[in-house]
């Protein structure tokens, strides 16, 4: 609870920092831009979030955004398929990778960072090999409608916040309501004690590997509302940074076992606050990767010492 409020007043902090930056960080169109933002990158840091309690970790979250997007953009220009069988396909594509690094980590006990390391090679090589390193064009024309769908607003509240705050809905019901939530953290906690008291940690594992995986396919089809063409040299890049640091900044413990739907969005909302705090700042994008870098580096030192505190007391 202490951790929760802490992000609370921290993102207060970072939202007031914003308001006195500039005049217009207070205006409407702002406001909306840092909530489509929000929604967006929300996805990922749940996709990122309910993996890591687990005591997962998945680095290819970035390369599956390239190979997904990819996929989608090529069975639509170039093959001429409709818009919602090519979505099937890249979610069964993301059911496919959540499978197959949950299969490798349970089965064959690799290292989860391994085995996802090395989808981070082979997703995005794969997908500049299938197009040839060219860059899809057109794509805009074939999602116009959509786009204007997802692009505008319901009852003013932007369209991709309204997407995340249903996923995190079903989330919340999953992670904090159901067993199978609970049977989460139990791994996640002590994958020992989990299995010795019957959970079937393996089944569970792999789910959660899967969930991640089809989360950023999701995440990866609205994206490419905001782009008219998919690159797969840059597309999807450092995408699971953002994600693992959306969800780490906003109370997952890589160890396993810790967080909440709540601290992953709140997470995501000091990331893109900062972000946008950046561009009234003037400060070059270059340097935006170092201050999200020693956030999350505070973050993770705070939640270090906290947890030893905690240890020194109980002992």
């Amino acid at each position: 609870m202490k951790k929760l409020v802490g992000i609370t007043l921290f993102l207060l902090v970072v939202y007031g920092a914003l308001l006195i930056s500039d005049p217009s960080a207070a205006t409407l169109s702002t406001h909306l831009l840092i909530g489509q933002r929000i929604g967006l990158y929300g996805i990922l840091s749940l996709a990122a979030g309910l993996l890591i309690i687990t005591g997962g970790i998945d680095l290819s979250i970035g390369s599956l955004i390239c190979l997904s997007s990819t996929v989608f953009g090529l069975l639509v220009v170039n093959a001429g398929w409709p818009v919602i069988p090519a979505f099937v396909v890249m979610l069964l594509l993301g059911v496919g990778v959540g499978l197959g690094n949950g299969l490798l980590v349970t089965q064959l006990r690799l290292q989860p960072f391994m085995v996802t390391l090395c989808g981070l090679f082979v997703f995005r090589s794969l997908a500049r090999v299938m197009t040839n390193d060219a860059t899809i064009e057109d794509l805009g024309a074939r999602l116009e409608a959509l786009t204007t769908f997802f692009e505008g607003s319901l009852l003013g509240v932007p369209v991709y916040l309204v997407v995340l705050l249903a996923l995190s809905a079903v989330s919340v019901v999953f992670l904090h309501f159901s067993v199978y939530g609970r049977y989460f953290v139990a791994i996640g906690s002590n994958d020992r004690a989990a299995r010795f008291s019957g959970i079937a940690v393996d089944r569970y594992k792999v789910l959660a590997y899967v969930l991640c995986s089809v989360l950023t396919c999701v995440y990866s089809f609205l994206a490419l509302m905001k782009t008219p063409s998919v690159s797969p040299s840059n597309v999807g890049e450092y995408g699971e940074l953002i994600a693992i640091a959306g969800a780490v900044l906003g109370g997952c413990t890589l160890r396993g076992g810790e967080g909440t739907i709540y601290g992953m969005i709140v997470g995501t909302m000091i990331i893109q606050i900062l972000r946008m705090m950046n561009t009234f700042w003037e400060i070059p994008s270059a340097a935006e990767g170092m201050l999200i870098g020693l956030i999350l580096l505070a973050g993770i030192i705070l939640d270090e010492l906290l947890r030893q505190r905690q240890s020194g007391r109980q002992h």
